[in-house]
């Protein structure tokens, strides 16, 4: 009888090592390791006896492939189907991670009742039947073709998908998940990477798109084994404040769109609601004018919008001067600060300078520094900014302000929402007809030509 084969992984970042050791070399955490069953004596290794059995695969030339177009399937959910391309692609693996009570099991939800063409299931570990009905009640919607399956064994569930046959697969969560091949408990790093590469040789095999449901640790990243990410086609990122009613979905991986979109929700009494358009509840409607705001305007992927930026400057009143940014980076607003003081000649080195992104979202598009410097030249000079002007530019180290892509959407984006003015870079004036918009646009090259023009 053949022996049992142990081996240690930290419950942390996934390592492996053939003895316990106190401290992980990877991760620098300390007691992670954890002692697992790789494959036990009596038994083949999992994952051989599956693949023998099947027709071995040959080798073809790349030409002689042939091409079957693959429809995506309708995601009946605009922003998300935005996130992931344009749709769902058959047989893609979704790994759907967010920091607890932040919405995963309520949007994913949704997705399920509002695929009423298609065959559901959705495969819970977390909750029972009921607490997923009061939910669905709660939400307001219905799907005659939605399946709730209440199971955690990785077997009872493909006995139940080979009697099913469902379109599309939710499984909540990947942590919860068992396998009978692997002897450890469930969400350790040996379960989840077994059971997600069970999930992984379904979708590919038939076919089928599947949801995966991850939790996340304490610093934002993925529970499991960094593997994990490299099995899966997409990873969604499900984030925002707990003070503010907006989520944000966005994408770190995607092998069959951009990386670079993103989805706004409003979280409501009802379930989410898909914000259509982001850049009416990113501007506060306002009876009077007030120094230190500028409108920016941005783009996230494909998509243009505009957002306010405060600002405060103040005198600072002990003795250091504090610096403090919430949803910009810190170390670019200080480069941006020194900018102003080197090269333009505004004492702001004595001063406490605070910025914030309206609305609680974080955005690190480098088109929105003329804005920021603005909103901080109003309220240093405490004199408004007019609610009809929005900027788009890029500051650089010598104080000129540099071009921005996609500038053709940003200025269309703000005429579309009442916009009268708008400042661009004048090295963006390449391939832009000004004659196609109705917005005054001023082209600009140095901070000081803005100030004269804003502050006289």
């Amino acid at each position: 009888m053949a022996k049992t084969k142990t081996t240690y992984f930290c419950q942390n970042c996934g390592a492996q090592s053939g003895k316990w050791i106190g401290k992980c070399p990877s991760c620098n955490e300390w007691n992670t390791y954890v002692e697992e069953v790789v494959s036990k004596g009596d038994e083949p290794t999992p994952g051989i006896a599956s693949t023998s059995t099947q027709r071995a695969s040959k080798p073809q030339l790349i030409n002689d492939i042939s091409l079957s177009e693959q429809h995506r399937i309708a995601v009946y959910d605009k922003e998300l189907s935005r996130v992931l391309g344009g749709g769902l692609v058959p047989g893609s693996l979704i790994l759907f991670g967010g920091e607890p009570g932040i919405g995963k099991s309520t949007l994913m939800l949704q997705v399920a009742l509002n695929m009423k063409n298609l065959k559901v299931l959705y495969v819970s570990g977390e909750e029972s039947e009921q607490q997923i009905r009061m939910r669905a009640e709660r939400i307001g919607m219905n799907n005659p073709n939605c399946y709730i399956l209440t199971e955690t064994s990785t077997q009872n569930i493909f006995k139940q998908i080979e009697l099913l046959e469902p379109n599309l697969l939710i499984v909540d969560s990947i942590q919860t998940l068992h396998s009978a091949h692997i002897e450890s408990s469930p969400g350790s790093v040996s379960q989840i990477r077994e059971c997600t590469s069970e999930l992984m040789r379904y979708a590919k095999e038939s076919g089928t798109a599947v949801f995966l449901i991850g939790h996340i640790t304490k610093d934002g990243s993925l529970a499991g084994p960094k593997v994990l990410e490299h099995m899966v086609d997409t990873v969604l990122q499900f984030e925002g404040d707990r003070n503010h009613v907006y989520r944000l979905l966005r994408t770190t991986k995607n092998r069959f769109g951009s990386t670079n979109e993103l989805g706004i929700y409003e979280m409501q009494g009802s379930g989410l609601r898909e914000v259509t358009n982001p850049s009416e509840i990113l501007i506060t409607a306002r009876e009077e004018l007030v120094s230190g705001v500028a409108i920016a305007a941005t783009m996230e992927g494909l998509r243009p919008m505009l957002i306010e930026t405060q600002a405060l400057v103040s005198s600072a009143a002990y003795g250091t001067p504090q610096r403090s940014s919430t949803g910009f980076d810190l170390r670019r607003l200080a480069m941006l600060l020194a900018v102003l003081e080197k090269r333009c000649g505004f004492r702001l080195g004595v001063k406490d300078v605070f910025l914030n992104i309206a609305g609680g979202i974080k955005v690190e598009d480098p088109g929105i520094d003329l804005a920021l410097v603005c909103a901080v030249l109003s309220s240093n000079e405490d004199m408004p900014i007019s609610p009809k002007v929005c900027f788009a530019g890029e500051v650089g180290l010598s104080g000129e302000i540099r071009p921005v892509n996609r500038i053709a959407q940003r200025i269309s984006e703000a005429e579309k929402l009442g916009f009268e003015h708008i400042f661009i870079s004048k090295y963006n004036k390449k391939g832009l007809d000004i004659k196609d918009f109705n917005i005054k646009i001023t082209m600009v090259a140095k901070i000081e030509e803005v100030f004269s023009l804003l502050f006289g």
